[in-house]
């Protein structure tokens, strides 16, 4: 064989085995992006915790619903929102009046997109959870209990009420014992994660925003009164 054709062989069979190794190599790639995407499915599959368990009287698009009148007021709130806070000191006691009149239906939707404001403590969820567990077994002191969440609401960028403070406004807002003791469940969390992408999903940009009858309402949320004379 001249020196030539060895050279030749040599050739094929360096890039014969340049072609195994990047074979090789592109087959590893493959294998470790597919792992990858196994992990992420599975991990998305578990971010909500468990089955999602709907509370009593919750509406389709995530809701709480409070009362039977034929005007429906829809709130969307987070308990970590200050602009929440304010609208509920300035508007509850007309809500809570128009509720036991028989004049609205009204329906809150907890949302928890603020959970990065606790300082990882998850206070947006935790706040949430105790309100639609009240709401699914002691309805008649939800408003009670929603407002003592708001008349203490902790700042944003800190670790906000811890499970022992919100247990003991529940008890303050008359939530007996029995359920109270069921808050750490927290067998409400993946229907609140689902509620909020719901309202994200339906337009809902922040909180606290109002809708009277499916209508946004321009009112002023934050002047006493300004709400009521809208409805």
């Amino acid at each position: 064989m001249s020196t030539k054709t060895r050279n030749a062989v040599a050739a094929a069979r360096s890039g014969q085995d340049a072609n195994r190794i990047v074979m090789g190599i592109g087959g590893a790639v493959i294998v470790a992006l597919v792992v990858a995407i196994a992990v992420a499915v599975i991990t998305a599959s578990r971010s909500t915790g468990g089955p999602i368990v709907a509370p009593a009287a919750a509406t389709a698009d995530g809701a709480i619903r409070v009362g039977s009148g034929g005007t429906t007021v829809a709130v969307y709130l987070d308990y970590m929102c200050p602009y929440c806070g304010r609208f509920e000191r300035a508007n509850s006691t007309d809500l809570g009046d128009l509720v036991a009149a028989g004049d609205i239906t009204l329906e809150l939707h907890p949302m928890s997109f603020l959970d990065r404001a606790s300082n990882g403590a998850g206070y947006s969820t935790r706040a949430a959870n105790a309100i639609v567990t009240v709401a699914d077994r002691d309805a008649a002191h939800l408003l009670a209990f929603n407002s003592a969440l708001f008349e203490n609401q902790p700042a944003e960028g800190t670790t906000g009420l811890d499970d022992a403070r919100i247990a003991a406004l529940a008890a303050g807002a008359g939530v007996p014992e029995s359920v109270i003791s069921t808050f750490a469940d927290r067998t409400f969390v993946p229907w609140i994660e689902q509620a909020t992408q719901t309202a994200f999903d339906d337009g809902v940009t922040g909180t606290p925003t109002v809708k009277i009858n499916g209508v946004k309402t321009d009112a002023d949320l934050y002047t006493a009164g300004s709400l009521r004379a809208a409805l």
